[in-house]
């Protein structure tokens, strides 16, 4: 007669697969665990970040709230349009825009602080492909050239200025680089202007 082998618990398959799956459950709440930990750091210094980026064209004294923590994408002419708002005691008081514009190598990124009165607070390159050592000094490390913004707005300089020098307008161009600067100034316009027809929406303005 045949006689069957029993096999010691330890070496049975279903034992194996039992802690096969024992450990899978422990690994991925070991994986979830260290996730919920991170989360909440990673957040916090990701808004730290962002904070500081934005301080760089919004001045303190303009609000009480954190910018960075009102982060908004609302549709403007048709595109999406993101920024943060700022406040202060509860009132809208101005805010940090994103906007794209055209250099010579392509586009440029900026960052602008416009106050609830439309002026520029600040303006900032957050990233080019523009010639180094030409159209490079429109980034704050470069060239002082983007303080040029602070203070301006649609009424000053009037539209007519709102221009390089080159073609008749307030602004230095680069020597040997013209079209970069034309392109961030260019941006920075349209930017105020939408800024103009979207007011209420930006400030969060009911009505019209």
């Amino acid at each position: 007669m045949n006689q069957s082998i029993t096999l010691p618990v330890k070496e049975q398959p279903y034992y194996q697969a039992f802690l096969l799956s024992l450990f899978a459950l422990f690994v991925c709440g070991a994986v979830a665990a260290f996730s919920a930990l991170t989360k909440e750091s990673i957040v916090a210094r990701n808004i730290e970040d962002t904070q500081r980026q934005l301080v760089q064209v919004l001045p303190q004294s303009l609000y009480d709230n954190m910018p960075s923590q009102e982060e908004i994408t609302l549709t403007m002419d048709g595109k999406p349009t993101h920024f943060f708002r700022a406040r202060k005691a509860g009132v809208a008081s101005g805010v940090a825009l994103f906007a794209d514009t055209t250099g010579y190598s392509g586009t440029i990124h900026l960052l602008l602080g416009i106050d609830a009165n439309g002026t520029l607070t600040g303006v900032r390159v957050l990233s080019h492909t523009e010639t180094p050592g030409l159209g490079d000094n429109i980034d704050l490390a470069k060239s002082n050239w983007v303080l040029n913004f602070n203070g301006k707005s649609l009424k000053q300089p009037d539209e007519k200025g709102w221009h390089v020098k080159k073609d008749g307008g307030e602004f230095d161009s680069f020597t040997g680089a013209t079209i970069t600067p034309r392109g961030v100034v260019k941006g920075v316009h349209e930017a105020l202007m939408l800024f103009q027809r979207h007011q209420n929406e930006f400030l969060d303005h009911k009505g019209s």
